[in-house]
């Protein structure tokens, strides 16, 4: 009867490993990665932190995600700052010189962060990306934080940075609807007071139908050109257009006063065709023509007529 039961618990004990192990197949991961150097040099004074090279450190943090997709999980990598993690440590009360505190941010920056999924791609090909990504979402944080301060409209008692909100999607639709069938890369650029905000947008669109847009990339967008319009700075918009069977072109705007002013074709060639930082001539590109931009309207939204 003892043997019996010996048989019954070993049998159970099995199951409950396959099946937990069944459970962390489903159960998403999540890696905080220190991109460069200065962020991993910063992490060495914690003694639980036990990598002393980058490259090193790397490879490692690749092998593990090479070995969680083996394992059929799905894995995001989150961009892991020195800093933003010493000031989460000390608001939430979390020892830092732990691994269990390194856990606890790496959730927090999953659940609201920049991240990057993993699908294979080298670790020289990823940090680019998640960078990238976290730029993204620091100009919109910033952008957003901009037009939530800018309060209401001493003579008409409107939200001013909603109403600078509403006109830049109606501008960047009819930007869309004017361009017709193609593939469209936008690009928005409106300087502030700190810095030069740029937003870029990627779209499809078919000879009949709307165009298909990534929503976060659509926000991220119309964010950017709303602070243009509530601060009355004179930014740009550029278009990059690429459809079957013509030549790719690019048009621009300037941005003033709320509206999109087409530039001339000129203006659209020096604007890409100069150095930013030295104004030297650039080479054009070839097999791109360098188009005025596009008359897309002056009527407000609907919400504002």
């Amino acid at each position: 009867m003892a043997q019996t039961r010996n048989k019954r618990s070993t049998v159970r004990g099995r199951a409950g490993t396959t099946m937990r192990r069944m459970l962390r197949r489903e159960a998403p991961s999540t890696i905080g990665l220190l991109t460069d150097e200065q962020d991993f040099a910063a992490m060495r004074r914690y003694r639980t932190f036990v990598f002393d090279d980058h490259s090193v450190y790397l490879q490692q943090v690749e092998g593990l995600l090479r070995a969680l997709a083996v394992q059929g999980m799905h894995t995001t990598v989150a961009l892991f700052d020195p800093e933003e993690y010493a000031e989460f440590c000390a608001e939430s009360g979390v020892a830092p010189d732990t691994p269990a505190g390194r856990s606890r941010f790496t959730a927090e920056v999953a659940a609201s962060g920049a991240t990057v999924a993993y699908t294979g791609q080298p670790i020289d090909t990823l940090i680019p990306l998640l960078v990238a990504r976290a730029v993204r979402q620091a100009t919109w944080e910033y952008a957003t934080m901009l037009l939530a301060g800018l309060g209401d409209c001493a003579d008409c008692g409107q939200d001013i940075g909603r109403a600078a909100f509403d006109r830049a999607s109606h501008l960047l639709l009819r930007t869309l609807e004017a361009a017709g069938p193609g593939t469209h890369h936008l690009v928005c650029s409106t300087p502030t007071e700190n810095e030069q905000l740029l937003a870029a947008l990627h779209t499809e669109r078919d000879i009949a139908g709307p165009a298909h847009l990534d929503s976060a990339e659509g926000a991220e967008f119309v964010t950017v050109l709303a602070v243009g319009i509530a601060l009355e700075r004179h930014g740009g918009v550029v278009l990059r257009t690429t459809a079957p069977g013509v030549a790719e072109r690019v048009h621009g705007w300037r941005l003033t006063g709320g509206s999109l002013v087409p530039l001339t074709a000129g203006e659209v060639f020096s604007a890409y065709c100069t150095d930013a930082d030295t104004g030297e001539p650039v080479s054009p590109e070839s097999g791109v023509e360098y188009c005025a931009g596009f008359d897309i309207g002056a009527d407000e939204p609907e919400a504002h007529r």
